[in-house]
């Protein structure tokens, strides 16, 4: 039996155990957790069914049939496993084997998925790199994934040109795409010499579950990005996983313009399409405007979003093609209710599946019954399989509440609080355990121990929920100082330093505001200044160093800062305060202009009322 083949009798057991007892209300719910179960059971005893170890057999089932579809290059099933066959074979050839970290810097395109599925089969560990660094960030990322080789798109090049004479001195750089390479080694020559031709084992050793394959980063709750460790077991049962889940089907095209560098994106969505051997359709980046052309054009069936995508399309004005798609199902995070109803209705997509997971992390949460504003619950035949659990936190220091046994306390129906994770020893699920992150230190801040009895050990989110009676999960807010704008979390700390790095500025705190309309929090800066202050140094300073939806969008400058009682700055006030009821000066980061302008009436009430686009 094929590796990608679904076993009738499992089938067959687990839909007579589970669905004669279910009520007919959560049928369509209960089938989704069957397939997804059902789906990842081809992990048991198979410690070499991995993603990449899967392309030779996936191009000999579905061969011509479209795999990835970009602008301007498409790959078919037999292309994209002859591209990571070749960059396999050309990545043995060069000793960049078992453990060998890879920084990829591209974006979106269908070979961007062909490489790091290459690179991951010849045992490489590639690095996810955000396409939007510059500077200082662009260096810590390639720094903490401790490589000295890189893959840079060519219209990427500058930003590493930039970094000349700050990179290892033994760093290799080969550059993807027709454009000027510099005096760097083209990406595509160097692998057209090898085989495309199948990679038995014999010939390269198969990677195991266990093994480290991508990192990808994220912000957690303070400090700069840290790199998060991503094992082949963790992506392949996350796509049989969501394949189940969204019944992915051959003739399913799937819609994606998140990040390739984030998991969603570039791991969920694809893999998701790819075990089942549908399509995915891969945009460089969202544009509403163009959206219903691409899905309509496309014959997209599925489309993958956060939920300012949602936001961003409902309130756009009426496209002439909104209604003329064949979208069944919608898949993402971050839609909330009023704009989960609105974008349901007014354009005909008849499923939304919400879910909530941490790259990382052993937490996740799927709204299989369609619950307008949840993000999942967990059913109670899987409670042992999904152990997760809230706990009060203390609001001064956002670290849980403990009693006088020292252990945790948990949250009643409704009541906000920390969710965690249990980590169990015993799981056979790589995405039920925590393989942590290439800093240590950080891993260790994730984990905490003796929750609810001695030795007992769970995963911090750091994320604030709440659960009703009824079971379901409904995001709160984030702990600590990390907002999320833009679909991109976004660490103060890290902002603040370079804030801070300002010639002029003398002090600077960050923290998110609410606007009306708008998912997440947007950021605002606080910042004390001397005579060496200039905003249009200010301006050009950030764009050198910040990703535009890291950059303050509000800027307020004061004589003073509110300290603790041990000198840390606090933003309660501020935060409370936003950018409306001020009393210092607010400035506005106009990203159209280039340069900060004054949030008077005039801006705060088209702000208000959605005019101008943040």
């Amino acid at each position: 039996m094929s590796a990608i083949d679904t076993p009738p009798a499992i089938i067959r057991r687990d839909q007579s155990s589970e669905t004669a007892s279910a009520p007919s209300a959560g049928g369509a719910a209960l089938k989704s957790w069957i397939r997804a179960l059902t789906a990842i059971k081809i992990l048991d005893d198979a410690p070499t069914v991995t993603l990449p170890a899967l392309l030779d057999e996936l191009a000999a089932r579905h061969a011509d049939r479209p795999a990835l579809l970009g602008e301007g290059r498409t790959l078919s099933y037999s292309d994209l496993a002859a591209t990571s066959n070749r960059i396999a074979r050309w990545a043995s050839a060069r000793g960049f084997t078992a453990g060998t970290p890879i920084c990829l810097l591209m974006p979106n395109c269908p070979d961007y998925v062909a490489i790091w599925l290459g690179l991951t089969r010849a045992g490489c560990v590639v690095a996810l790199i955000n396409t939007n660094l510059v500077g200082d960030a662009l260096l810590h990322s390639i720094g903490v994934a401790q490589s000295t080789r890189i893959i840079v798109a060519d219209s990427l090049l500058p930003a590493l040109t930039a970094l000349a004479g700050r990179l290892p001195p033994d760093t290799g750089i080969w550059v993807h795409g027709e454009g000027s390479a510099g005096d760097h080694q083209r990406f595509e020559p160097a692998i057209a010499p090898f085989s495309p031709a199948p990679l038995p084992e014999t010939e390269m050793p198969l990677p195991v579950l266990e093994q480290l394959a991508l990192l990808i980063y994220t912000s957690g709750t303070t400090g700069a990005p840290k790199a998060a460790r991503v094992t082949h077991g963790r992506i392949v049962e996350w796509s049989f996983w969501f394949a189940g889940m969204m019944d992915a089907q051959p003739e399913d095209r799937l819609y994606d313009c998140l990040p390739l560098y984030h998991s969603t994106g570039g791991v969920v969505a694809i893999g998701a399409m790819l075990v089942k051997g549908g399509s995915v359709l891969i945009r460089a980046r969202f544009s509403a405007s163009r959206f219903w052309d691409d899905v309509v054009e496309g014959g997209c069936t599925i489309f993958q979003y956060i939920g300012e995508l949602c936001r961003y399309l409902v309130a756009s004005p009426p496209h002439p093609r909104e209604n003329e798609h064949r979208l069944r199902l919608a898949c993402g995070n971050g839609l909330q209710s009023d704009v989960w109803t609105s974008f349901a209705q007014r354009f005909g997509v008849p499923q939304i599946l919400e879910f909530y997971a941490a790259t990382e992390g052993s937490v996740s949460l799927y709204n299989c019954e369609g619950k307008p504003g949840a993000i999942g619950r967990v059913p109670p035949f899987l409670a042992q399989r999904f152990p997760i659990a809230l706990v009060r936190c203390d609001a001064e220091t956002g670290a849980p509440s403990r009693d006088a046994d020292g252990r945790c306390i948990a949250c009643g129906p409704d009541e906000v609080g920390e969710a965690l994770g249990r980590v169990l020893k015993s799981s056979q699920s790589p995405a039920r355990q925590f393989d942590g992150y290439t800093d240590q230190a950080a891993t260790e801040c994730k984990l905490l121990d003796h929750v609810f009895t001695v030795g007992d050990r769970w995963f911090r989110t750091g994320d604030l929920m709440r659960k009703d009676a009824a079971g379901y999960f409904y995001f709160v807010d984030r702990i600590g100082d990390t907002f999320r704008w833009k679909g991109e979390n976004v660490a103060s700390t890290e902002v603040a330093g370079v804030l801070r790095a300002c010639p002029g500025v003398t002090d600077a705190v960050i923290y998110g505001v609410k606007i009306a309309g708008h998912e997440g929090r947007a950021g605002m800066a606080a910042i004390t200044t001397d005579g060496r202050f200039d905003l249009a140094a200010l301006s050009a300073h950030l764009d050198a160093r910040l990703p535009s939806y890291a950059q303050p969008l509000f800027l307020r400058i004061g004589d003073g800062l509110d300290l603790t009682g041990t000198f840390k700055l606090q933003s309660g006030r501020l935060a409370k305060e936003g950018y409306l009821e001020a009393t210092d000066p607010v400035w506005f980061n106009d990203r159209g202009a280039g340069c900060f302008v004054v949030c008077d009436a005039e801006l705060q009430q088209s702000i208000a009322t959605g005019a101008r686009r943040l």
